[in-house]
């Protein structure tokens, strides 16, 4: 039984596909995810994967299948679990209604129709048309269309419902994914660039006729039947919704710590403004009781000053002495006169 002789009708939807199916080989045979091409399509570098053949057809082996499966997961839900946030594409028809279904379960961004040339790294303009699709979803959800005749009214719906046919699993993205989930890599080889030029990781399924080194985490497994890519996607989700949990008990722990931060910083604040009102009204205090004794300090302030007197009368011996030098000095030039006279009479 080859790949294009597995079922591909959506399975009906029981009580038992709400549970996740346990992740084990028997669930994986169960699902078909062993079969693979026909050993005349292969690529020599899946040849670590492959099982063997059989009619002739190749068939993986399905315990690397789960291994990588399981590595994968750890992978994503540590990425979202950090606040990062997983893109899910699958645009070929078997994978279009799994993606859209799981993505929409757990809240997961998705593109499972046509992915456009420079979807990430021509984001810029893109988000011009992500936001112009939101735009036109309000002014409908409102009823302020501003159309002039009930051709442009139709025609502005018909151009919400294109850019939601293209834009819809990624309206609420503001920036580039973190990591990648692609179902088929050799049909979303445009993604697979963009992606390896952007540095961002790629999980994938690889079927027996894909390069796995082209991807960081590889899943070998039947990307043709609808009940393998289901089964394998909906592991995925599952992943992406422990990461979101985790994420959002990390935010609230960390809430908490910032704000018993806070309450510490109050009470912190709070004990250092009583310490302060204590400290200015034991120094109003003091204040008042050097106020007190000032007066006593102004009544005794008369007694030192009379002692001056006595200094005041110190500096008459200076007179004196200044009225000797004067004497001393008429009398010197007296003498000085007296002896030019004697000289001029000789």
């Amino acid at each position: 039984m080859t790949t294009a002789e597995t079922p591909q009708s959506t399975p009906e939807k029981t009580g038992e596909d709400e549970t996740l199916a346990p992740l084990d080989l028997r669930s994986l045979f169960v699902a078909g995810v062993h079969f693979g091409h026909p050993s005349k399509r292969w690529n020599p570098k899946m040849s670590e994967y492959i099982f063997g053949k059989r009619s002739r057809a190749h068939i993986i082996d399905l315990s690397k299948t789960l291994t990588s499966l399981n590595t994968a997961k750890e992978f994503i839900e540590t990425i979202v679990a950090k606040g990062g946030e997983c893109l899910l594409v699958g645009t070929k028809a078997q994978a279009q209604g799994a993606i859209n279904e799981q993505a929409d379960r757990v809240g997961a961004m998705y593109i499972n129709q046509r992915w456009l040339g420079g979807m990430m790294t021509n984001f810029q303009t893109i988000q011009a048309r992500i936001e112009r699709l939101v735009y036109l979803e309000d002014a409908f959800a409102k009823g302020t269309v501003v159309a002039q005749t009930k051709r442009e009214s139709l025609m502005l719906a018909a151009e919400v419902e294109r850019l939601n046919k293209f834009f819809g699993g990624i309206k609420e993205m503001e920036k580039l994914p973190q990591v990648l989930f692609i179902v088929d890599i050799e049909k979303e080889q445009i993604a697979v660039a963009e992606a390896k030029k952007l540095g961002i990781p790629i999980v994938a399924i690889v079927d027996t006729n894909c390069d796995p080194t082209e991807v960081d985490y590889p899943i070998p497994g039947n990307d043709d039947s609808v009940r393998s890519i289901t089964l394998i996607t909906r592991h995925i989700t599952e992943a992406i919704a422990s990461g979101k949990a985790a994420a959002k008990l990390a935010r609230e722990e960390r809430m908490a710590a910032e704000a018993e931060l806070e309450a510490q910083e109050a009470a912190a604040r709070a004990t250092a403004q009583a310490a302060a009102a204590e400290r200015a009204a034991k120094e109003a205090s003091d204040s008042k009781k050097a106020e007190s004794k000032a007066p006593k300090a102004e009544s005794k302030a008369p007694k030192a000053e009379s002692k001056p007197k006595a200094e005041s009368k110190a500096p008459k011996p200076k007179s004196k002495s200044k009225a000797a030098a004067i004497k001393t000095a008429s009398k010197k030039t007296a003498t000085s006169k007296t002896e030019a006279k004697a000289d001029d009479s000789k």
